[in-house]
């Protein structure tokens, strides 16, 4: 999909504000600015942290439909809003007002997925500048649709500390230039793909924002991460948005996150999100947006011989998503 158009959007929740409100901004962009916020009661002093409920983001990885069928399909589950990479099929041949219409009419935010370097896995013969000059096409395309925020998956854990810099220094310069509500992605085979960097990095490039993605860590650390550990504690202050997927130590997704043999790995990841929740909060940023993003065959175990996959992926999504509310909220 190729986005040409401009516009402006605005959402509201059931409550009377808006996303842009509950979400809250840091850049310039007009579509992002703040709402001022109003006491919650009559003659109380309005806090200093406002503790808004998370805003719950269905994947629509591994989803066929259409836009329309996707927007419905969150209404009916319980979400508030949409995630997707901005070359899903359930974009391809509409205008970019016609997404912003569609979503504005059924309120529900949108976050995209920005991915650099050929796939989900980059094109090791890629070099840093090709993905520079793709993020820079892609940030040009989804500032017309206007999201929420934008997800980034971009670089490669291949590049040595020099290249790294130089790299991130151009990649958030371009954040700058287009105003949007940008995080960078914890994924594997990435820039971020190494718990035991992070610290390093962040402290280099301070505007660095993050999606919290610690199934990836757990895999490549072969552990779970907690919230004690250092690379966990280097970048809860720099989290806007969470991918709210149980790992484990062999893998980037367990068989179901709500069976017993794996509630130690749901309650360490579910303590982690919770820290990131509270300096979130604690920096009046808004709500927080948390994708509960389990994921198809490939991701989600199957049984030997026949394929099948051993829990139905629509019913974890919906069943994390309330579990998130709850803990988060």
């Amino acid at each position: 999909m190729t986005v040409t158009e401009s516009g402006q959007g605005g959402q509201s929740d059931a409550g009377g504000r808006g996303l842009q409100e509950l979400v809250g901004s840091t850049d310039a962009a007009a579509f992002l600015a703040d709402v001022p916020l109003e006491a919650a009661l009559d003659g109380a002093p309005e806090p200093e942290c406002p503790a808004f409920p998370p805003l719950l983001l269905q994947s629509l990885w591994g989803f066929g439909g259409s836009l329309a069928e996707a927007i419905e399909r969150s209404r009916n589950d319980g979400f508030d809003g949409l995630e997707l990479n901005l070359r899903h099929s359930a974009l391809e041949g509409l205008k970019a007002q016609a997404v912003r219409s569609a979503l504005e009419k059924a309120e529900r935010a949108l976050i995209l997925e920005l991915v650099t370097g050929g796939d989900y896995v980059p094109d090791l013969g890629r070099t840093a500048d090709q993905h520079l000059e793709e993020l820079d096409g892609l940030l040009a395309e989804a500032l017309v649709l206007q999201p929420l925020k934008v997800n980034v998956i971009t670089g490669s854990d291949s590049w040595g500390w020099v290249e790294q810099q130089r790299f991130w220094g151009r990649a958030l310069g371009l954040v700058e230039r287009y105003g949007l509500s940008v995080s960078f992605e914890t994924h594997r085979s990435r820039c971020l793909a190494s718990p035991w960097g992070i610290a390093r990095t962040l402290e280099a490039f301070p505007a660095l924002r993050l999606t919290a993605d610690l199934s990836h860590w757990c895999v490549l650390a072969e552990r779970l991460m907690t919230p004690e550990l250092a690379p966990v504690q280097a970048m809860a202050g720099r989290v806007d948005h969470i991918h709210a997927r149980v790992g484990w130590a062999q893998g980037p997704q367990v068989s179901h996150p709500f069976a017993p043999e794996h509630h130690e790995a749901l309650e360490a990841h579910g303590a982690c999100w919770a820290l990131f929740a509270e300096r979130h909060r604690g920096q009046g940023r808004g709500a927080l947006t948390v994708t509960p993003e389990f994921g198809p065959e490939g991701y989600l175990p199957t049984l030997p011989f026949t394929n099948q996959p051993v829990a139905d992926l629509g019913e974890i999504n919906r069943a994390m998503a309330g579990w998130v509310r709850e803990r988060l909220g």
